[in-house]
């Protein structure tokens, strides 16, 4: 990009990725659905380069209701067809289908644990090192009940939602995310 700003190396230059650097990438987020959002699309992405998924998430908002845990923990069989027939989404019929188990599966998590946020950011911050968190996290997410959640992906959730801030020390955003984050 030419507007001399320092950003993490794998943007790159399309206008896209570019923009998620800037405005979300590790923007800490708080929200259950816009975790729930995130969880998913990273599940998504398993296999896939980000974006490929980047491209595609105003689909997955649209035939996933923005993402809201209480709705979509509803959809049934005739509901995954629609999605797994639709353009606009990678049409993997596991990762869909996962999407769905996964919201029953947070919205059954036991109260104790708190909100969802709650439960992410406890679980992404149980060791100084983001990849030994990432494989707490896949660990307790799977007893849990939750699907496509392997380490990777719960590395990638960990840098996308704010739980650690993984740009490079010399982009722009490091020291604006750090102060977001309260570091």
């Amino acid at each position: 990009m030419s507007d001399g700003l320092r950003r993490c190396t794998w943007c790159g230059d399309d206008e896209l990725y570019v923009s998620y650097h800037d405005l979300e990438w590790g923007v800490p987020v708080h929200d259950d659905d816009a975790l729930f959002e995130l969880l998913s699309l990273e599940g998504a992405q398993a296999g896939l380069s980000w974006i490929t998924v980047l491209r595609r998430r105003e689909g997955y908002r649209r035939v996933f209701e923005n993402f809201n845990l209480d709705k979509v923990a509803r959809f049934d069989d005739a509901r995954v067809d629609v999605i797994v027939g639709d353009a606009g989404v990678i049409r993997h019929r596991q990762k869909i289908v996962s999407v769905i188990s996964n919201a029953r599966a947070i919205i059954n998590l036991p109260r104790e644990r708190g909100t969802f946020a709650e439960y992410l950011w406890e679980l992404g911050t149980v060791d100084v090192d983001a990849t030994v968190s990432a494989i707490t996290m896949s660990a307790q997410l799977r007893r849990d009940g939750l699907k496509f959640v392997g380490p990777t992906i719960c590395h990638s959730l960990i840098q996308a939602c704010g739980i650690v801030n993984d740009h490079a020390p010399d982009c722009f955003r490091f020291d604006e995310v750090d102060a977001l984050r309260g570091a």
